[in-house]
């Protein structure tokens, strides 16, 4: 049996793509890699512009998603990229991909850089988070709800979201 002065523990290397953005002065941390393999990254607000400005640069050309999840009441609201490199594709040759993370306290301000400059596709998907979670956008054309009612209370995908009894449709004719 081993002491706790003999316990090793495992971190999580680094794979190719965080490994990249640390040579190049871009603070990450590698989490583990999802079920399909792709490498996660988990950054921090204030550096997903420059981060993704930079892939964007080395060939991650397509927001194939962003979203948002809850980890639980009381937990983090997690927002979440998926980037791959559009390129011609070769037979057996999966594209490039990344997936960056970012975990807001629900406490906090939960703000985060738009990136409809970068990708005009991360429009509808901003919205869709900022109506169902709360994140805000910053920087973002048209910050409002899209999926509820613009005086609709509350995030209804946050998991510790309560139902209203009704909601009474104002000139609903």
């Amino acid at each position: 049996m081993k002491n706790e002065s003999e316990i090793v523990v495992e971190e999580k290397s680094s794979g190719p793509i965080s490994g990249w953005l640390s040579e190049n002065g871009f603070e990450n941390i590698p989490l583990d890699n999802d079920h399909l393999g792709v490498e996660v990254i988990k950054i921090i607000p204030t550096n997903l512009l420059a981060i993704v400005e930079a892939l964007k640069s080395e060939g991650f050309n397509y927001l194939q998603c962003q979203g948002g999840y809850d980890e639980g009441p009381g937990l983090n609201i997690v927002c979440f990229y998926n980037l791959i490199e559009m390129s011609e594709f070769k037979k057996d040759i999966s594209p490039r991909e990344v997936r960056l993370k970012i975990f807001l306290k629900r406490d906090g301000a939960m703000t985060v850089p738009s990136l409809y400059s970068l990708f005009r596709g991360a429009d509808w998907q901003e919205r869709e988070t900022f109506d169902m979670y709360g994140v805000n956008f910053k920087g973002h054309p048209h910050p409002k709800r899209l999926l509820m009612p613009e005086d609709w209370k509350g995030w209804p995908l946050r998991k510790d979201y309560v139902q209203p009894d009704f909601y009474e449709m104002q000139d609903a004719y």
